[in-house]
This record gives structure tokens, C-alpha cells and sequence, in this order.
């Protein structure tokens, strides 16, 4: 995955607060000891926190779209396409300003205004609007304050507990699937999982699936929006496997010793490759309708 080197980057779409001290507290996705079994979850945190309330974003002014609030490190250091080939944070900037421009042409073309939101960097813990995070959780989507949380040492520890993330586009393809639930978010798919929050047909574990096929969505059609370049059969390769790494059945596996599918919450790893590829073969969001049929 290479980024057009003289293309700007919208560093204001990313919250910066990596380093900055947090009060201690409960940890309102469940706390300490959740490691990657809870892995890119935002359920937990909304279902823990009350899961009403979720409000709406306000309409875009100015030319940054993001909320602004970045210290100098990425505000100063992530400008142009060529400093996302060169820095990890920075590359996760041209993500984001890459998924959020795909999902605004959607969004307009339905008549509709998608509400740009911002990806938080943190370090250990993170107060969010959905309460105290830990990075324990693995990335995750606040429904109430409407932002993606990340730290981005989550991709070390992918790469070395399950062997994937280590590839830029693997890194890429878990943050398109948070940015599908923000999309999820504002049709009402979140609202409709109701205590459906387990098992391998749950409504939970269908609207997983469904944020894998929007994250195959933005990559078949990420080059079309300006920042990146090229992708190539190996960065898509890099988002299988990485859909595969952390599928619900691999996880069990490698921490349980054993395989329960009634606690499934994201899908199997199967599952997770399927629909990340459908997505990028079809191209649709249409084409994501993992709540009709079997999965």
C-alpha cells in the first residue's frame, strides 16, 4: 500500500493524546485481563455503558474536517502522502482521511451528510464517552462520543501473538472496520442488536461481519479517492489474513485451548475472510447484507 507522495494529509481527523496520564478507574469494556479475546470490540463498551444516547455530529466547517485537538507530533509530522509511507501514525492518518472521504461520497450520493469523526491515539488507558478504556480491549468505536480508539501498539502485539498486523494494509483493514461501525451507527444497525450479543448467528456477530465487508468495500475503491496509489494482490492478501487472525474460533483457540461458538461475538475466521472479500470484490455497500440468510 503506497500513498501518493505529494498529497496532503488532513492530520485534524485524528485526537492525538498518546503519553498524557488518565485517572485511574474502572474500565468500562470489561477491564483488565480481556487481551485480544476482545479484540477490535466496541459491543462490550456499549452495552457496559448503558448503549442509549447516541448523539449526532454537527455539520463539517472549514477545510479540516476533523475535530482538531492534535499535539504537534502528528499535526506537524503527518502532512503529505510521503510521510505515511514513512511513519505508522502517520499512514494510519491517511487511512482515516481515505475511509472518511470514501464514506462522505456514499453518503452523498444517498442524498445524506456523513459526520466526519475523529481516531483517538492513546497510550494504556483512554477516557472515552462510553467511560475508561484500556488498550487491553484492542481497538475500538464509542457510539455515544462517536470516535475510534486506538493504541497503536495494538498492531505489535497482533503481529506477535497471532501473526498478523505487521503489513500496512493489515493495520488499514482494521481501521476501516471500525469506521464501519460509525456508518453502522448512523443507519441504526447498532441500535437493532438488543441483547443478541453472542453466538454464531447473533445479530452481534452479523453486524462484526457486516464492518468486515465495509472495510473490503473501502479497499476496492480506496485508490479512487486520491491519497493511495496502489494496492496490491499482497496488501489485500495482508487484510485476509488479518480478518482471519482474529477470528472468534482462532482466538478461543489460542487462549482457551478450545473452540466455543455460542460466545462468539465477531464471527469465525472463516467468516471474517469471506465477507472482507466479498466486500472487496463487489465494491458495494449493498452488497453487505449479512443480516438476511445464513452467514
Amino acid at each position: 500500500m503506497r500513498f501518493r507522495r505529494r498529497a496532503r494529509l488532513d492530520p485534524g481527523q485524528v485526537t492525538d493524546v498518546r503519553g498524557r496520564r488518565v485517572g485511574t478507574g474502572g474500565l468500562a469494556a470489561g477491564g483488565g485481563g480481556l487481551g485480544l479475546v476482545g479484540i477490535i470490540v466496541f459491543l462490550l463498551i456499549t452495552f457496559l455503558s448503558g448503549g442509549d444516547g447516541l448523539g449526532q455530529l454537527g455539520p463539517l466547517q472549514g477545510e479540516q474536517v476533523g475535530q482538531g485537538d492534535t499535539p504537534s507530533e502528528v499535526s506537524e509530522e503527518c502532512k503529505t502522502g510521503q510521510d505515511a509511507n514513512e511513519r505508522q501514525d502517520c499512514r494510519i492518518v491517511g487511512v482515516v482521511n481515505s475511509v472518511q472521504s470514501f464514506w462522505d461520497g456514499v453518503f452523498q450520493r444517498s442524498g445524506e451528510q456523513y459526520p466526519y469523526v475523529d481516531t483517538v491515539f492513546f497510550t494504556d488507558q483512554v477516557q472515552t464517552e462510553c467511560g475508561l478504556a484500556s488498550s487491553q480491549v484492542g481497538p475500538f468505536y464509542c457510539p455515544r462520543d462517536q470516535q475510534i480508539y486506538i493504541d497503536l501498539g495494538f498492531f505489535d502485539e497482533l503481529q506477535s501473538r497471532f501473526g498478523a498486523g505487521g503489513a500496512p494494509f493489515a493495520q488499514a483493514y482494521v481501521i476501516a472496520h471500525e469506521y464501519g461501525h460509525h456508518v453502522q451507527n448512523q443507519t441504526g444497525v447498532l441500535e437493532r442488536i438488543g441483547s443478541d450479543t453472542q453466538g454464531p448467528e447473533s445479530r452481534a456477530v452479523r453486524t462484526e461481519l457486516q464492518a468486515d465487508c465495509y472495510a473490503g468495500v473501502w479497499a476496492a475503491n480506496a485508490v479512487d479517492q486520491g491519497l493511495i496509489v496502489e494496492l496490491t494482490q499482497e496488501d489485500i492478501n495482508a487484510g485476509l489474513e488479518a480478518a482471519r487472525a482474529i477470528g472468534d474460533d482462532r482466538i478461543q483457540e489460542k487462549t482457551q485451548g478450545q473452540v466455543n461458538p455460542e460466545q462468539w461475538t465477531h464471527g469465525s475466521s472463516e467468516q471474517r475472510r469471506r465477507w472482507f472479500s466479498r466486500g472487496y470484490e463487489e465494491g458495494r455497500p449493498a452488497a453487505c447484507d449479512t443480516f438476511t440468510g445464513s452467514i
